[in-house]
């Protein structure tokens, strides 16, 4: 079946607000075996939104709206869709008093102009929302209109609660599930390039993703059994880490601070970090993961040379080396060790921008580990705005950690 997204409203047009409704329907229309073929954007404008809901009707299946359900004149989604079916917008006595009641719980007086919420078409069914914007239903023809609000947790909440479950009763009798395989340090061409025969097979599917924590691949495979469209999905996971092993550090909702966490947790190991360009994020980021004052011990932020001396990095290796070296990262890294006394350190140091610092050029990052037997260094360089780079950083350096403690023999 063909499915088509409709996102309204004039922000989205004028740059004020970015589309994440499209990008989330998106990921989820191909576990519901759905192919999306349109996404369109439409300001407040009914004889607009009327043409293109028209258009839709003609070339797709399903038709998924966000955006135009509030009390406000310009919200006008709710009078397109009745145009386009020809039928009359009458208020629910039931739906008004639900609406009601949400202001009531909160103390609230609920304005005139919310009553406009309230307004349903004879052939549609409601969708119970979050907040006072309650979605439709609507099957005409062979279509499906299935209309949501534009807030994205009211969004995604009437998804999954609602409108997903229906979908996929709809659906029976075929399943879909997915698996996403995590990896870093490699570009998307790159994995594009390598995994590039499973790329054409329609069952099961792969996608490829940049993600802020390196590239992601999605396999999604249908099946008339679960036991089935998982065997699938293993035959691909498997012929995908066959070539992409050392690279591949997790799935689906693991995260690297999660996933490192968990290996020092395993063996009884603790960990702290001494930082300069990433300004605490790594510290930040580890400590993200439940469960990680067990094993992390803290950082130290040493933005400056005054700050780097202060911790106690000798002056004269910031003066031969540079602030920004391979040598300063590692003195770094035994520092948090040895200060706070941890079983393994990090030292991190780079350049995010935005000008170039120390002949070295933005995105030069130097990363060293310390767990007291030895110390292994990695330099990098990578692309993109200062928040970017600080990001990709971060990621590195728990990559690589992750590398190590996988390890069997300590550093060297």
């Amino acid at each position: 079946m063909k499915a088509e997204i409709i996102s309204i409203g004039t922000e989205l047009l004028l740059g004020e607000i970015i589309d994440t409704n499209s990008a989330y329907l998106a990921s989820r229309l191909p576990l519901l075996g759905l192919d999306l073929h349109f996404i369109s954007t439409v300001g407040d404008n009914q004889q607009r939104l009327v043409k293109t809901l028209k258009q839709a009707w003609q070339r797709s299946d399903i038709i998924i709206t966000t955006g135009g359900l509030g009390p406000t004149e310009d919200d006008i989604t709710r009078e397109a869709v009745a145009e386009l079916v020809d039928e009359e917008l009458k208020i629910d006595p039931t739906l008004a008093q639900e609406i009601q009641n949400v202001f009531t719980k909160y103390g609230l007086e609920m304005p005139p102009n919310n009553i406009k919420q309230a307004a349903v078409i004879p052939s549609a069914q409601v969708i119970p929302g979050r907040g006072t914007a309650p979605g439709w239903w609507l099957e005409q023809d062979g279509r499906i209109i299935i209309v949501m609000p534009g807030p994205p947790r009211e969004m995604q909440s009437m998804w999954e609660k609602q409108v997903f479950p229906k979908l996929q009763q709809r659906m029976r009798g075929v399943v879909i599930i997915s698996r996403t395989l995590k990896t870093f340090g490699l570009s998307e061409s790159k994995v594009d390039e390598l995994v590039n025969p499973f790329l054409t097979t329609s069952n099961p599917s792969l996608g490829i993703y940049a993600k802020s924590d390196g590239i992601h691949l999605r396999i999604a495979a249908k099946g008339h059994s679960v036991t089935e469209a998982q065997e699938l999905i293993a035959q691909r996971e498997a012929d995908i880490r066959a070539i992409l092993d050392d690279y591949t550090w997790g799935i689906d909702s693991d995260t690297l601070e999660s996933i490192v966490g968990a290996l020092l947790m395993a063996k009884g190991l603790s960990l702290a970090t001494m930082e300069s360009c990433t300004g605490g994020l790594l510290a930040n980021t580890i400590t993200n993961a439940p469960g990680s004052s067990t094993y992390f011990k803290g950082g130290l932020v040493a933005y400056t040379d005054k700050a780097k001396t202060a911790f106690g990095t000798d002056a004269q290796l910031i003066s031969q080396y540079g602030a920004i070296s391979a040598e300063l990262a590692k003195a770094m890294a035994t520092i948090a060790r040895e200060k706070l006394g941890a079983a393994i350190g990090i030292g991190l140091t780079g350049v995010t921008g935005p000008t170039e610092s120390e002949g070295k050029p933005i995105g030069t990052i130097f990363i060293s580990i310390d767990n007291g037997h030895g110390q292994q260094s990695s330099t990098r360089n990578y692309p993109g705005n200062r928040l970017q780079v600080k990001q990709r950083a971060v990621i590195s350096a728990l990559f690589e950690l992750r590398r190590i403690l996988l390890q069997e023999e300590p550093c060297t």
